[in-house]
């Protein structure tokens, strides 16, 4: 079947004329293209691959078989639901727009492209809420468990020639002891599971580099390169450009460090984010070449130094204002995938637009092509964990764990990318704990970034009894949504600088485009003008902290308007900018130029 006739397959039971609530740009013709058609992962390409995205058969519900424990496929009924994969269950961009479906199921069929004959086959999967099962001819490959990190199972052994046949069991509870972030049993928006990035398969070798880390350090003028493999004694070149020519090649080792030197290196920053390109080659004991992928890398360095006295965060040794949007990846049709790689550019390019140098990345991990986008166009990215909810319960000692798991592979997986320049453990003590002890952990593990143990200690969600302060990482932060005045400020010590982790929250009514529930905000505004203004002069109230207390960073609340928080610098939909941009790019340009005086 192919993909338009799929589409229209799709269409099977839903009600006549059933529309969007509320639609992106981006999602009006979900019919037109496969989803997200761009190679998923930029850090680590291969040529050839074959994306499975797309129309797949779908069953969902509370009594069917556990994707767990399964250890054969459940039996498809002839007419049987249909899913647009990689968007949830939950979105409307899926085709089925259900939720409650603890356990899921996918299916559908592939056959490997003939030139593939004689190599393995990799499948991928960018990421599944939550514990799931992979099938391929009716035999169990493997499972997983997290909902944020991606995972690759190897089927060559699986395979058939001709048609094959995947399925996919997906099972996720919402019951608050897993990290979820906001998409969990105490969030504030739809709740969304199974399958919801890309899924594609890719040939290699026997042997093949399976992941990579990239770690610049500028003290000695060179790039860190791990490739990591199953073989522990293969040879690995690397290759680096700057885009017209070749500027370091040298010779490794696969699963240890080498060092490729990178002479009077091009800094990456907000202001020039200069990627260099690299080439890394697998080879066998003979030295033939078994595997290539191509990926890049930035030079840059984060520490911590006093300033006049006050100790605050280092780009590249010098002291930038950091001054960010809170993001938090939601969409109105798509839910948890954007619809596009087209939407997920225009919120980068929005913060880009509007004279932001960070997004905070709120308790969620994007795609890797997220991170790309900001890789290549400057915005420094804090990256939260998604938090649990329960960690308190008979079985909090496997929770926990789980937990410690997830944030480590959170960070073996986007360790390579120079946007990121901090660790966010936890927020606003939802679901804490150890923080002190968890703190420390990520700050040793990797050292080339900063941490922020606590964005918000100061709050606590009021189910459970608040951690508090840390005491430990590169920052005091509180968050404070109101007027801008000294009380309200974290003051800088000798181990710790300043930050305010989340503030603003300043609400505008857009009628036509809110989401239809309850619409708030921390303050409301009456229209544009006075909403422009308003985030200026608290701005213009920043910038006398930066210079007489010490604040160090700055996250405003928030990218978009989410569900029933109108806050946003655009409405749900992102149709409607409800500040003049140009206005708010002119005042945070200001204040970081001011800061670069210090």
């Amino acid at each position: 079947m192919d993909f338009k006739n799929a589409v229209k397959a799709l269409q099977i039971g839903k009600k006549e004329g059933k529309k969007f609530r509320l639609s992106t740009e981006f999602g009006k013709n979900p019919e037109e293209e496969l989803p997200f058609p761009e190679y998923p992962r930029p850090q680590m390409v291969r040529s050839e691959w074959l994306n499975l995205n797309g129309i797949w058969d779908y069953m969902g519900g509370k009594d069917l078989l556990d994707p767990v424990t399964a250890t054969t496929p459940p039996v498809f009924p002839a007419k049987v639901e249909k899913i647009r994969v990689p968007y949830p269950p939950e979105s409307e961009l899926s085709g089925i727009a259900r939720g409650g479906d603890t356990c899921l199921w996918y299916k559908r069929s592939f056959s490997v492209p003939q030139a593939w004959k004689g190599r393995h086959v990799l499948l991928n999967f960018g990421a599944v809420d939550r514990i799931s099962s992979v099938f391929v001819n009716g035999k169990k490959v493997g499972t997983h468990t997290g909902g944020y990190d991606a995972f690759s199972l190897n089927i060559t052994d699986y395979l058939k020639s001709g048609e094959n046949v995947l399925v996919v069991g997906a099972y996720d509870p919402n019951d608050g002891r897993a990290a979820s972030g906001k998409n969990g049993s105490r969030g504030d928006y739809i709740f969304t599971s199974g399958i919801w990035q890309t899924v594609w398969l890719e040939p290699v070798e026997k042997q093949y580099i399976s992941q990579i880390k990239l770690v610049p350090d500028l003290k000695n003028n060179r790039l860190e390169v791990i490739a990591y493999t199953e073989d522990k004694e293969l040879k690995v070149t690397a290759i680096a450009d700057n885009g017209t020519s070749e500027v370091a090649r040298t010779e490794g080792n696969s699963n240890m460090s080498f060092y490729l030197p990178i002479r009077e290196p091009r800094l990456w920053s907000p202001d020039d984010p200069f990627l260099y390109g690299l080439k890394l080659q697998l080879k066998d004991r003979k030295g033939k070449i078994i595997d290539e992928v191509s990926s890049y890398f930035g030079m840059r360095s984060v520490s911590m130094g006093k300033v006049d006295g006050v100790l605050r965060p280092l780009l590249n040794g010098e002291f930038v204002f950091h001054i960010g949007l809170l993001d938090q990846g939601y969409w109105p049709d798509g839910a948890f995938t954007a619809p596009t790689d087209k939407a997920l550019l225009y919120d980068i390019e929005l913060a880009k637009r509007a004279g932001f140098n960070v997004i905070r990345k709120h308790i969620k991990v994007e795609p890797q092509r997220w991170y790309y986008h900001c890789d290549r166009l400057g915005l420094m990215v804090w990256q939260d964990m998604p938090n649990l909810w329960e960690p308190d319960d008979a079985d909090s000692v496997s929770v926990r764990k789980q937990f410690r798991d997830e944030l480590k592979v959170m960070i073996d997986q986007h360790v390579s990318s120079p946007s990121i320049v901090m660790w966010v453990p936890f927020n606003e003590n939802w679901g804490a704990f150890e923080a002190t002890d968890i703190t420390a952990w990520v700050k040793k593990y990797d050292p080339n970034r900063w941490v922020n143990g606590m964005s918000g200690y100061n709050y606590a969600p009021g189910y459970r009894k608040a951690y508090g302060d840390p005491g430990n990482g590169d920052f005091v932060d509180m968050h404070h949504y109101g007027k801008i005045e000294p009380k309200a400020i974290p003051r800088p010590d000798d181990k710790r600088a300043a930050s305010l982790g989340e503030f603003g929250g300043k609400g505008l009514f857009v009628r036509g485009h809110m989401w239809p529930v309850r619409n708030d905000a921390y303050e409301m505004m009456l229209n544009r003008e006075i909403l422009t203004d308003t985030y200026v002069l608290v701005l213009t109230e920043l910038e006398q902290m930066i210079n007489y207390f010490g604040l160090s960073t700055a996250i405003y609340t928030q990218t978009t308007d989410v569900e029933h928080e109108i806050n946003g610098l655009v409405t749900y939909d992102r149709k409607v900018e409800k500040m003049d941009l140009e206005k708010v790019k002119y005042i945070n340009q200001e204040v970081i130029r001011c800061t670069r005086k210090k």
